[in-house]
């Protein structure tokens, strides 16, 4: 299991507009953003009537699946998923090999333009989720162990309670 992601205001905003300009440019129905643990981040479009929560786990869990059939054929991992249904397609990728970008689409758009605005967004997100590793990185780095926001390992907790 990933370490949570933890989002500063400031590249929280950043995400958003991404994912909002995604809709726009891609004549989306709905775009989520999900980690790989299957916590959603934030979405943007029609999400009423979409259990997010499900979505986001299920999504998680797909990725996780077919992690499992690309290693089993020689391949790291397949970065980008698509599903065709009756009404509704849902393509999904890989960003920054930490989260989940998933699109949902009708006939009102293709999955060529689909891939092409995604494939813009993701180098987007990708810079945005660098600059949170980097701003995290250099905060755990300058704070000692005592400070509230030192990284405690499940062995800390569990020196803790033996």
């Amino acid at each position: 299991m990933l370490p949570n992601l933890v989002l500063f205001d400031e590249e929280f905003k950043k995400v958003n507009e991404v994912v909002g300009r995604l809709v726009s440019n891609a004549n989306a129905k709905v775009v989520f953003l999900v980690d790989k643990n299957g916590q959603l981040i934030t979405s943007s479009g029609l999400t009423e009537g979409i259990d997010t929560t499900s979505l986001a786990s299920l999504t998680a869990g797909n990725i996780a699946a077919t992690g499992g059939l690309a290693k089993l054929i020689g391949e790291k991992e397949f970065t980008i998923l698509f599903h065709e249904g009756e009404r509704d397609n849902i393509h999904i990728s890989i960003v920054g090999h930490r989260v989940i970008l998933v699109v949902i689409f009708d006939e009102r758009s293709s999955l060529g333009l689909v891939r092409l605005r995604v494939k813009k967004s993701s180098e987007e997100l990708a810079e945005i989720f660098n600059e949170i590793d980097q701003k995290a990185e250099s905060q755990k780095t300058g704070l000692g162990v005592d400070s509230p926001f030192a990284e405690i390992t499940d062995d800390d907790i569990e020196n803790l309670f033996s």
